[in-house]
């Protein structure tokens, strides 16, 4: 289920969709890109990166000094730190539609919540919709939130509406289906279908740490506009190389990350996985507003 956060939206113009704005000044570059290769699963460019854990362990030792009923924990200070670096590098939260690059007009994140911790058990989605002027307690106050309601018997929207897909003849669901594509295409599927779609929400994460699993590659989807995936792994003990040439083991963990090479270049993604670096290596950053600036 959504958080109610969400950012005032832009003024709309002709050619800007309802989730996002046209980008009208773009190089010739990633004017063609677009319009040869059409398809977010065939532009995916895939980083991976490792991340010394010492200074967010100890963080968040104090952060749950006082025992609060809902403790911080490291897949919420990855969203937080994600959610800022989409913030401070507003290139990764657009997305290509039909053609076009748009500037997406809110910053969110998504991730799947199992319901319980078994081969049955069932799967909700979260989507949380941040403001400029969040920071890590508001989003942890967010993550609080949809896990408990996820793990409730409540259905969100689009669980809701996919499952009507059961009870009617199969070619009549593909021929609906391939309807949806095509409003898809144009951004004009209905709000209430798409609401808790984690393919319409700028980042979604999988926290495959949480059942012991290593971070990896995962694709993009040609549905929705969702331009960035993120994997984390589970966290473990590495050598670490000091400045003094000396070796010494320290806690990690692992993010993969799948991109629409489209929204921007090998620049701009290098220094936006230098912010994140610097982000989650140094965790008190994030008790600043998503938009406070930082230097790295």
């Amino acid at each position: 289920m959504p958080s109610n956060t969400k950012n005032s939206k832009p003024k709309r113009r002709w050619g800007d969709r309802k989730d996002g704005q046209l980008v009208r000044n773009v190089d010739g570059s990633h004017f063609i890109m677009p319009l040869i290769f059409p398809n977010r699963a065939d532009n995916e460019a895939f980083i991976s990166e490792t991340f010394d854990l010492t200074n967010l362990n100890k963080f968040l030792e104090k952060k749950n000094a006082d025992n609060p009923d809902y403790k911080y924990n490291l897949f919420q200070v990855l969203i937080a730190a994600i959610l800022k670096t989409l913030t401070l590098r507003p290139y990764m939260n657009r997305f290509v539609a039909n053609g076009s690059i748009y500037q997406r007009n809110e910053i969110s994140a998504s991730f799947v919540v199992k319901k319980q911790f078994s081969d049955k058990g069932e799967e909700a989605l979260a989507i949380i919709r941040a403001n400029p002027n969040d920071t890590l307690e508001t989003v942890h106050e967010y993550v609080k939130n949809q896990v408990t309601s996820c793990r409730s018997d409540k259905l969100d929207p689009s669980m809701d509406a996919i499952n009507v897909f059961n009870h009617m003849p199969r070619w009549l669901g593909k021929a609906i289906v391939r309807f949806f594509c095509v409003l898809d295409k144009y951004g004009k599927v209905p709000q209430s279908l798409i609401e808790s779609d984690p393919y319409y929400s700028s980042v979604i994460l999988t926290n495959l740490g949480s059942i012991k699993l290593h971070s990896g590659y995962h694709h993009l989807s040609n549905w929705g506009t969702a331009s960035v995936f993120v994997i984390v792994g589970e966290k473990k003990p590495r050598p670490f190389r000091l400045e003094d040439g000396s070796v010494e083991m320290r806690d990690s963990v692992d993010l993969g990350l799948t991109v629409d090479e489209r929204i921007g270049d090998g620049y701009y993604f290098s220094k936006t996985v230098r912010l994140l670096t610097k982000l989650i290596e140094n965790p008190e950053l994030l008790e600043d507003t998503l938009d406070t600036p930082v230097e790295y």
